[in-house]
């Protein structure tokens, strides 16, 4: 299957470039809208971050993850779940739909009964007090820290437009309307890396790459290598998953929970996950091994304490209000609960 024949759609983002005329805005406007609402998931091309850019964040990735297991742990993943900044080892983080609260500890361990075969580096805005970042020493990659931060901010002002375009689409007067709810520091850039691990692991779910679930924020921008292994659930049978193929440069972009929220459903957040690659292992003796795979994706969330309710435009007769107003930050707290251990909980469990 390659992109091109996918059940994703594809939209053309040059026609939300400033030179376009009102009349190709709306257009893409419409589209992207569309396949938010039918899918959730939609290919952009012709975007603002550029194929050179895109290839040396990949470069810079790859340099991450080939250093030594004691060098990446010079900027290791504060413990517990509250801040997600640093690097996380194999088997650290467990990605699930699961719903947690903090006093959770039985469903976290069961969940951490098959692993996650993946590793990955949190970025965000030095201005976020709540969520530092946690670096790597600079004489242990060199450039590093000023590239991602550029890249980070590159990635923002894309987000920008496709939240624009998004809010044209849906039916509110102002284009600019989750600006002042999204200045960009409550964003977060992943670095992922899913290493080699044989086959017949997935296969008997001894273990996994990254489980089914949805994405908690207004949306998320994802970079794909060549590997692939992206499935999203058939919109039109549930529990089938269908290929998100690799398409080189383009944008994968998918409707988050929040969005879901504001939007009334009408916007859908798509469940997801990251599986064995179609044709792609690769042998160690008579062993089948997956290739490695490297990803980026770009987490666009409000501020903190943005109280998120149900869009005047997305609510008539036919389609009532669904949800009660929430805070971002309960919201994260909560689905976070569950994805990395607290130390907390797990004293008060074995006591």
């Amino acid at each position: 299957m390659t992109a091109e024949t996918s059940s994703i759609p594809i939209v053309d983002f040059a026609g939300w470039d400033t030179k376009a005329t009102p009349e190709q805005r709306r257009n893409t406007a419409k589209q992207l809208t569309e396949a938010c609402r039918n899918v959730g998931f939609v290919y952009i091309i012709n975007h603002n971050v550029g194929s050179e850019k895109l290839a040396q964040a990949f470069d810079w990735s790859k340099k991450l993850y080939d250093l030594p297991m004691e060098q990446k742990m010079l900027a290791p993943h504060p413990s517990g779940f509250t801040v997600h900044r640093g690097y996380s080892p194999p088997g650290l983080e467990k990605v699930s739909n699961a719903m947690g609260d903090e006093d959770d500890a039985e469903l976290t361990k069961k969940l951490r009964q098959i692993s996650d075969v993946k590793e990955s580096y949190e970025i965000g805005s030095e201005r976020n007090s709540d969520q530092p970042n946690q670096w790597l020493p600079e004489n242990v990659l060199p450039g590093f820290r000023s590239f991602m931060t550029d890249f980070y901010w590159e990635c923002h002002q894309t987000a920008e437009k496709i939240l624009s375009a998004m809010a044209l689409g849906i039916g509110l007067s102002d284009e600019n309307h989750f600006r002042p709810t999204h200045p960009g520091h409550n964003n977060q850039l992943r670095l992922l890396h899913y290493p080699p691990v044989p086959a017949a692991d997935i296969e008997k779910q001894l273990s996994t790459r990254m489980g089914a679930h949805s994405d908690w924020g207004s949306i998320t921008m994802l970079f794909q290598d060549d590997c692939g292994g992206l499935q999203i659930e058939n919109p039109h049978k549930s529990g089938e998953f269908i290929d998100v193929p690799p398409l080189k440069d383009a944008i994968v972009m998918n409707v988050g929970d929040l969005m879901m929220r504001w939007s009334n459903d009408s916007l859908k957040s798509t469940v997801h996950r990251v599986t064995l690659p179609p044709t792609q292992d690769r042998f160690t003796g008579d062993e089948r091994m997956t290739r490695a795979r490297y990803s980026i994706p770009y987490f666009v969330s409000p501020e903190g304490q943005s109280v998120v309710e149900c869009l005047p435009s997305c609510v008539d007769e036919k389609h009532p209000v669904k949800y009660k107003p929430i805070v971002w930050d309960d919201y994260r707290l909560m689905r976070a609960s569950v994805q990395y251990e607290n130390p907390a909980k797990e004293t008060a469990v074995s006591a």
